[in-house]
């Protein structure tokens, strides 16, 4: 498993423990209490660690190459699941992915940002970043969802929207701020899960939903910490105070009433128990459809818009 750099402490014990494993092979002493001993320390070690991280610690650890991304939890939640591809308009947008999934006899329509596993993934997925059209074609899935009266799940994983030119001709803008209107309106259950980076409109373009849930080691924020780091000190290597600054983390974010709830973590991070963390995440959504599925729907979309108005400090 690939540490961050604030990880050091466990790569050490980690090194440790695996000669101890090779003299415990080589059958020449008995070392078995000191491999006991080493492994203790590793589970201790880490959970000090992520105990005390900081807000761009946090960040990084959202970009973890082996955190599960959007695909991975629909195929490991859902007893079955089915893409729906195309905004009927332009084309399928890859970095948006949706479709219908059966978990546990509960049909629910899944929508994502996937950002891809490897080198060639990401770059078929665009890294994550949708166009126009990936915003178009996650509304015409919600629409779908409320026809049928079925809840909608989203996984926000994102840098951001795709910021091309031929993004922009093609209306991102318009199409990410018709997503925040519609999603409003939308007469079916929506819970919205960060399970990574939650980045400016590319986030929010999918992110309005009658419960939103952070990951524990995730970001929601207007800018990515470089971005503003880059437009207030002229630098990216101020980087670690912009994300102090800028209240990202899920419990800056829950103590502010920006969202709703925070998931737990397996300590280390998703990546390191990605079953714990598929099962965590299953019965929050189970849970939580249970419990919107008890208000009618118009008093839902009436407590949707009023929780959104109340967020912030405006004058009229």
């Amino acid at each position: 498993m690939q540490l961050l750099d604030f990880e050091q402490p466990i790569q050490e014990l980690e090194d440790q423990l695996a000669k101890a494993e090779e003299i415990q092979k080589a059958g020449s002493v008995d070392i078995e209490q000191t491999i006991n001993d080493l492994k203790a320390k590793i589970v201790s070690t880490r959970k000090d660690i992520y105990d005390n991280l900081t807000p761009w610690q946090r960040v990084q650890v959202s970009r973890h190459p082996e955190r599960p991304y959007t695909l991975s939890y629909i195929n490991n939640i859902c007893d079955d699941f089915i893409e729906l591809h195309g905004d009927r308009n332009i084309k399928d947008d890859t970095a948006m992915v949706g479709g219908w999934g059966m978990v546990d006899g509960q049909s629910i329509m899944f929508i994502g940002q996937q950002k891809g596993e490897n080198t060639k993934m990401r770059q078929y997925r665009n890294f994550g970043m949708a166009n126009p059209e990936g915003y178009r074609k996650a509304l015409r899935l919600m629409r779908m969802a409320e026809k049928f009266g079925k809840p909608v799940v989203t996984f926000i994983d994102t840098p951001g929207a795709y910021p091309g030119s031929e993004a922009e001709e093609r209306g991102q803008a318009e199409a990410i701020a018709r997503n925040i209107y519609e999603m409003f309106r939308i007469k079916t259950p929506i819970i919205c899960i960060v399970i990574g980076e939650g980045a400016s409109g590319g986030a929010i373009g999918i992110g309005v939903g009658d419960k939103v849930y952070m990951l524990e080691n995730t970001w929601y924020s207007v800018i990515a910490p470089e971005s503003c780091s880059s437009i207030l000190w002229r630098s990216w290597d101020f980087k670690r105070e912009a994300a102090d600054a800028l209240k990202l983390t899920a419990k800056d974010m829950y103590s502010n009433k920006l969202i709703d709830g925070i998931i737990p973590e397996p300590v280390g991070g998703a990546h390191t128990n990605p079953k714990e963390m598929y099962s965590i995440v299953k019965k929050t959504i189970l849970d939580t459809i249970k419990q919107l599925s008890a208000t009618p729907v118009d008093q839902l979309v009436s407590q949707r818009i009023e929780k959104f108005c109340q967020m912030g400090v405006y004058q009229e």
